[in-house]
């Protein structure tokens, strides 16, 4: 798997800092309020993992899983809903927390979708963004790192669902996906 990689881009040591990071920002704006994480299945099942941990006031987590990619590297557009929330999200505070916000397009349907559950606010938490991609501009309200416009896998993010289980962000060969 390691010779998959060309190199690092995101080191685990960084990675955990700027999680404890965001955690506290998270715990400081969330204060007092119902907040309800809601990750989105599976990209940021790790990020997510280690971000309620850091995140000191009670949360609720749910999941959402979504398809816009299939096999492919670049999102069609169009998204289908593989698994919905559990529970009512009205009148909540709603954090998406996402693996990596590239196009936007997915990010776009699931904050409109979500947005008509009636909750109190939806925001966005990203490990990774990729504006270089960008086809909608979208409000992202904690990030973790810009990432240049390359094929990241690592912590979480995926090609056919191999590499998820590296410990930082990594760029993959292109002779392994191109």
């Amino acid at each position: 798997m390691i010779n998959d990689l060309e190199r690092c881009l995101v080191s685990k040591e960084e990675i955990a800092q700027k999680v404890a990071e965001i955690g506290a920002a998270i715990s400081r704006d969330y204060e007092g309020k119902s907040l309800v994480v809601v990750g989105i299945l599976k990209g940021a099942v790790l990020f997510l993992s280690d971000l309620v941990r850091e995140i000191t006031i009670p949360v609720e987590l749910d999941f959402m899983a979504v398809s816009s990619y299939g096999s492919s590297t670049e999102s069609s557009g169009v998204v289908r809903i593989l698994k919905d929330l559990d529970r009512s999200i009205e009148g909540k505070d709603v954090l998406i927390v996402e693996d990596i916000v590239d196009s936007g397009l997915t990010l776009k349907y699931l904050l409109e979708n979500l947005e008509a559950r009636k909750p109190s606010s939806v925001r966005v938490c990203t490990l990774l963004e990729k504006p270089a991609r960008r086809k909608i501009e979208i409000s992202i309200h904690y990030n973790g790192f810009v990432i240049p416009d390359e094929f990241a896998v690592g912590y979480g993010l995926d090609y056919n669902e191999k590499y998820r289980n590296l410990p930082g962000v990594y760029v993959l060969k292109k002779e392994i996906y191109g």
